[in-house]
């Protein structure tokens, strides 16, 4: 997905113009975001405008900002939420430079607090997020398929296929796919 040959993802242009939105309601310039969130104004202002696709740590700072998860600032970019939610319809989002897929399976609903999201790391994928979006997420990481390392409060947990690790994450976490094949989970989130 996003910017191929040329070629703009809508789900990266929906993404871009609500990221804009998010920012104006605040009424925050450019260098204002930067320095709440820690990420230089041109990489948010290519992000604003769809010239990258933003990759998934930079999703997680904006959202830390935003007080969202990422699957609500996902949803926020499709259309009116439905109670069967078919593959076909389902939100994918890549981010190529991580080696991570994101399948929205079941998104944020209003007067819902779960979500249903489906993983995949490609092999030696590895992903640090500086902190959750939203202090205090409940998670829970079933593995489907392949090895996954995840680290939460410097411990780092070894995860097989069948395996699930529940946790309350309150600072950074990391993501690793030691491999040799993909890493394939679903991740249950529910906000505090």
């Amino acid at each position: 997905m996003g910017i191929a040959e040329g070629v703009l993802d809508p789900v990266d242009i929906r993404l871009a113009a609500r990221l804009a939105e998010l920012r104006a309601e605040r009424g925050w310039s450019l260098g204002e975001l930067a320095e709440r969130s820690g990420v230089s104004r041109s990489t948010l202002s290519r992000a604003e405008r769809a010239e990258t696709s933003p990759t998934a740590a930079l999703l997680n700072r904006l959202c830390h900002v935003y007080g969202r998860t990422m699957s609500q600032l996902l949803s926020e970019v499709e259309a009116e939420p439905v109670t069967v939610v078919r593959a076909a319809d389902q939100v994918v989002w890549e981010d190529k430079t991580s080696g991570f897929v994101r399948r929205s399976v079941s998104p944020p609903a209003a007067g819902l607090r779960g979500e249903l999201v489906e993983g995949r790391l490609t092999a030696g994928a590895d992903i640090a997020y500086d902190g959750p979006s939203v202090p205090g997420l409940e998670q829970h990481i079933w593995v489907l398929a392949g090895a996954l390392s995840v680290t939460d409060r410097g411990v780092e947990h070894e995860l097989a296929a069948g395996d699930c690790l529940r946790m309350r994450v309150w600072g950074p976490v990391r993501f690793r796919c030691p491999g040799p094949e993909e890493a394939r989970y679903a991740l249950v989130v529910v906000e505090p």
